[in-house]
């Protein structure tokens, strides 16, 4: 993947590319696109899209699995009802098996 000079839209073009019933972290994103604490800037990107077609940004969590941005979306259950309709399982408000659904743009993107 090229990486543009528009950090935000390459955000975006990288949780596009989150496969259905997995799920990444702030930070992995971050160091994909070469900035390892980047993870807050990736959040900022983030905060901007929660409500826009063809981000799927319900796939992005916290470094433990957490729905962190949950608050953001329309309702306070919409990020676990998406999750949960591509069959990755969430309990209070984490997603069970984080390490099983971990998808890692370093190893998935070449």
């Amino acid at each position: 993947m090229k990486k543009g000079n528009d950090f935000f839209n390459d955000v975006y073009d990288v949780v596009r590319q989150i496969p259905k019933g997995r799920a990444t972290s702030y930070g992995a994103i971050a160091a994909y696109l070469g900035n390892k604490r980047g993870a807050r800037m990736v959040g900022w990107a983030m905060g901007s899209s929660y409500n826009e077609q063809g981000i799927p940004a319900h796939r992005v969590v916290n470094k433990a699995g957490e729905l962190s941005a949950s608050q953001l979306f329309e309702t306070p259950t919409t990020m676990q009802e998406r999750l949960e309709s591509e069959g990755v399982k969430v309990e209070n408000n984490r997603i069970v098996n984080w390490e099983q659904c971990f998808w890692d743009p370093e190893k998935e993107l070449h």
